[in-house]
């Protein structure tokens, strides 16, 4: 089912209806999640909502949904894990599910906290896959970018994987810019962005990165207005994300770059180079626009791991030795 479809369920009542697209609109509008990942709310209260009109055998309210207690939820994690699902999938539904319901406490519409009485599927951690400063800039400089395309859309996706590297944003940030947003005379040393939640940042800009802003606004294919999008399509609209994403696919596979390199692992890699370089968490923090410090720590995992992998390279018998070292001494 599309995510236009999911309020068209036919014994949802109207009550629900306004609920859900009330919490639609908050994640949109003041988490400003992506069109992916709102898709994947869409598809995952829908699997829910199936699922608890069977569950439940009628028609559905936001009485029944008050209601619930956490052996409905267990139940539901139990039909999921039947269908195939591993532990990752379960979790994010679970976690959409709960985005839903803690929304519809906080406005008042219903009061059910037996959501956060389930034990959630555990995952094991994952370290952020960041590029090589040697790989990050071949991706930048490597003129495959160009191809076919017109000057100004080269200059377009140089642009973008700049700000990306250089200033660490999201796409959804740098796509969001606007004209005025761009920082092209030689004064301006930060760039303001809007990140999750509306809440802004000023983001230190390398000349690098401004230079060529400015070289992509000097061949900007139409005449602009400020408040017009920065980076456009070839018809002048917004830039869609996913048009980012499939260029650096395409780059992927000409430079040989591992599976991990995404428009995303370009923001890793500037906080773990950054990190690298002994730039301190508390001002990647800011930087990245992280509300939680933990958020940010992660980064220190990935030093830890490529620390390790170059000492395992280096002395592939390392801990052989050492544990023999500390028998004789023993």
């Amino acid at each position: 089912m599309s995510m236009n479809n999911i309020y068209e369920i036919d014994l949802v009542k109207d009550e629900i209806n306004h609920a859900l697209n009330s919490w639609i609109d908050f994640i949109k509008n003041e988490k400003r999640a992506s069109p992916n990942t709102i898709d994947a709310y869409y598809r995952d209260i829908d699997a829910f909502i199936s699922f608890l009109i069977e569950h439940i055998g009628g028609p559905l309210s936001l009485k029944n949904l008050e209601a619930l207690v956490a052996s409905d939820f267990r139940a539901f994690m139990a039909k999921k894990r039947r269908d195939g699902n591993g532990s990752k999938t379960i979790a994010r539904v679970m976690s959409s599910i709960r985005s839903l319901f803690e929304f519809l406490n906080k406005i008042d519409v219903l009061k059910n906290n037996s959501i956060n009485q389930i034990r959630m599927p555990k995952l094991p951690s994952s370290v952020p896959k960041a590029l090589s400063i040697n790989q990050a800039k071949e991706l930048i400089e490597n003129d495959e970018i160009k191809t076919e395309n017109p000057d100004w859309v080269h200059e377009r996706n140089r642009s973008i994987f700049l700000l990306l590297y250089g200033c660490g944003l999201r796409i959804a940030e740098a796509l969001d810019l606007n004209i005025k947003d761009t920082p092209v005379e030689d004064w301006q040393d930060t760039i303001r962005v809007r990140g999750k939640g509306n809440k802004y940042r000023e983001v230190p800009i390398l000349p690098e990165v401004r230079e060529g802003l400015k070289k992509y606004l000097d061949l900007y294919p139409k005449k602009y207005k400020f408040d017009d999008p920065l980076f456009i399509g070839v018809r002048g609209e917004r830039l869609s994300p996913r048009i980012v994403q499939l260029l650096m696919q395409k780059m992927r596979s000409n430079l040989n770059l591992p599976e991990n390199a995404t428009p995303h692992s370009l923001r890793h890699s500037y906080a773990t180079h950054l990190l690298q370089a002994g730039v301190d968490l508390r001002s990647i923090q800011e930087l990245l626009g992280h509300a939680s410090l933990s958020t940010t720590q992660i980064y220190t995992k990935v030093n830890e791991t490529e620390l390790l992998d170059i000492h395992k390279k280096a002395h592939p018998r390392n801990r052989t030795s050492h544990l023999k070292l500390v028998s004789d001494n023993s």
